[in-house]
């Protein structure tokens, strides 16, 4: 028996409303978007109205939309996050992303759920249990390798969910309290105040300085664009780009990235599809060096290496252009391999090690002219962070998505019927009275020229059939109100066959023990209903959540990044022996952080003195 093939989902974030339409427009299959409240990036909150609106948009071209939810939640919020998830129901969404698991003992409507990967979802036996207890989707820990994630889906049957693009969080998601601890805004509450991209001093016990002033905990940004089949392979159905604080530039050149590279497996492999319908055609070509970037690593997808770190900035590289040549007064010139426009940015690491920018003001082929002349040297590599002539690409209307449609117009004995068809199948029919009356000229060009015109709307034509008894003559102005009639109808027809997936989770919940029989701190456990759930599963001892407890002396910060590897020192991976003594510590200012190896997890710990 041959096997349906399995829907794969490109899914791109939004920050608001017009990020979200414009995701859509660009090839994404899903969207997430923040809720009003209780999102885990509380800079992107979004109105009931304007999710509402997005969902009937992105239903049209049966694709989904996901509300983040994924904050932990205190006693006196679960009332509202009831009633929200309701209103959110309503509105047409189409799935949660949460990491509370209060929210499974709330009142809720059949919407599905997504584990957050602030969950911390990276063992085949946690996942099983969220599969278990009726999650349709799961978000996997960025850090997981191929064979880990092959493993996880050898073991499970639920869609898997992993991030292949974008900004990457230093610690285990859902495992980091470094913000919490150091200055109250917590991380799992949507707070986070990024103290991984400081800059830091690394000493030895002795005080002995190691690297100075340095992001050490700053990582390069992911890109698996060239890895994105083989995921599939590995049982993967959603790839997720990172970005719901990021600009409507980034959204449309990333989305369309992917959604070509995308294109290009599926149309090999007969046994993965796309999850919505249409077809993206865009004004400029997609090219993701050209939006925010620290510079790219496939992450631990293949194991642990060493180009995943972003030590010299926080800040974006863009695309590299080559290097300085000649200092020639008020230009150099650039022995590089892309062109460059007026008004373009370029910056470049000066003799300190810090990133220095500069507006080029004219460029004249390899000359650069610039508005200020910056102190730089000969062979100095250039990066181009603001591409002048591609943002004003993608300043316009840069994509269009439509729904190919197939019309047979035909007579009848009252007058003329237009039958209608997209893609999907979704039909409709409607028929004018009229008067008919022979032509003296042929009717079928002006009949197939005026049905084609639809122009603003979802809809391209793919095939006009045209049968008529006779050579009746039909109006211009006719064709046009039956064309406009139709695809109102269509769109009608197109949301109410709108199909919404209906939740998993059963209502027997307590009948699947949970992995562990006791959770710390890092279970992120901030309400009772969240209590009681892990005690229906099994769970012994439960302590309460960091934010609400705080501790001392514990461990603020899990990472598989490693600075000791990072300085050839790792006793696992390398032979050379460090010449100083541990424990090493980062310096910030006031804060003082005690790094801690555990080489038997592989990865590295981060506690507060």
């Amino acid at each position: 028996m041959k096997l349906s093939p399995r829907k794969i989902e490109l899914l791109s974030p939004a920050k608001d409303l017009n990020c979200g339409i414009e995701a859509i427009n660009h090839g994404a299959d899903a969207v997430y978007i923040g809720a009003p409240k209780f999102g885990a990036r509380i800079a992107a909150g979004n109105s009931l109205s304007d999710i509402r609106e997005l969902c009937e948009y992105a239903h049209l071209y049966g694709a989904r939309i996901y509300v983040t939810l994924n904050t932990i939640l205190k006693d006196d919020e679960l009332e509202e996050v009831e009633q929200m998830i309701w209103t959110l129901w309503r509105a047409g969404v189409d799935a949660l992303i949460i990491q509370d698991m209060g929210i499974m003992k709330l009142k809720l409507p059949p919407i599905p759920l997504h584990a957050s990967t602030q969950m911390d979802n990276r063992t085949p036996e946690k996942v099983k249990f969220l599969e278990d207890i009726g999650f349709s989707q799961v978000v996997l820990a960025r850090e997981l390798s191929l064979n880990e994630i092959h493993q996880i889906a050898d073991a499970t049957t639920v869609p898997l969910e992993v991030f292949v693009h974008g900004a990457l969080c230093v610690s285990y998601s859902g495992q980091c309290y470094l913000s919490a601890a150091l200055s109250g805004r917590s991380a799992n509450r949507g707070e986070c105040a990024q103290y991984c991209r400081l800059p830091y001093t690394m000493v030895d016990t002795e005080g002995k300085e190691i690297m100075s002033n340095k992001h050490l905990l700053s990582l390069k940004d992911m890109n698996r664009s060239d890895q994105l089949e083989s995921l599939l392979d590995a049982g993967v159905s959603s790839l997720k780009i990172e970005g719901r604080l990021k600009d409507v530039d980034y959204v449309k050149n990333v989305t369309a990235y992917y959604r070509k590279k995308l294109d290009m497996i599926l149309a090999r492999r007969s046994e993965y599809c796309r999850t919505s319908v249409g077809r993206s055609v865009y004004t400029f070509e997609p090219v993701a060096e050209k939006s925010f970037n620290r510079g790219f690593t496939p992450f631990f997808l293949y194991g642990r290496n060493a180009d995943i770190t972003s030590f010299d900035t926080p800040k974006s590289l863009g695309e590299p252009i080559g290097t300085v040549k000649e200092i020639r007064g008020n230009y150099f010139t650039v022995a590089g391999f892309k062109p460059l426009n007026n008004g373009d940015g370029l910056v470049f690491f000066n003799k300190r090690g810090e990133l220095e920018g500069f507006r080029v003001n004219r460029a004249d082929e390899n000359r650069v002219y610039p508005l200020k002349m910056p102190t730089i040297t000969p062979r100095t590599p250039l990066f181009r962070n603001f591409d002048q002539m591609f943002d004003k690409q993608l300043s316009k209307k840069s994509a269009e998505r439509k729904l190919s449609v197939k019309m047979v117009f035909t007579d009848n004995p009252f007058g003329f019927t237009l039958s209608m068809e997209d893609e999907t199948g979704v039909q409709v029919m409607l028929t004018k009275p009229f008067e008919k009356e022979l032509a003296h000229q042929d009717q079928n060009d002006n009949i197939y020229k005026q049905l084609s015109k639809l122009g603003n709307t979802l809809f391209e034509v793919s095939d006009v059939k045209i049968r008529l008894s006779e050579n009746w003559f039909v109006p211009t102005s006719l064709l046009a109100d039956m064309r406009r009639t139709g695809v109102e109808k269509l769109l009608r027809a197109r949301r109410i066959n709108y199909a919404r997936e209906l939740s998993k989770h059963t209502f027997e919940l307590d009948k699947v023990p949970f992995p562990n029989s006791q959770l710390t701190y890092l279970g992120n456990v901030a309400n009772q209903k969240a209590y009681s759930f892990y005690k229906e599963h099994g769970v012994k001892k439960i302590d309460p959540a960091f934010e609400l407890a705080p501790l001392k002396e514990v461990p603020l910060m899990f990472t598989k990044h490693c600075l000791r590897y990072s300085m050839g020192w790792c006793p696992t991976y390398q032979k050379k022996k460090s010449p100083y003594k541990e424990p090493f510590y980062l310096l910030y200012k006031d804060t003082r952080l005690r790094l801690q190896f555990d080489c038997k997890h592989c990865q590295m710990l981060l506690i507060q003195e």
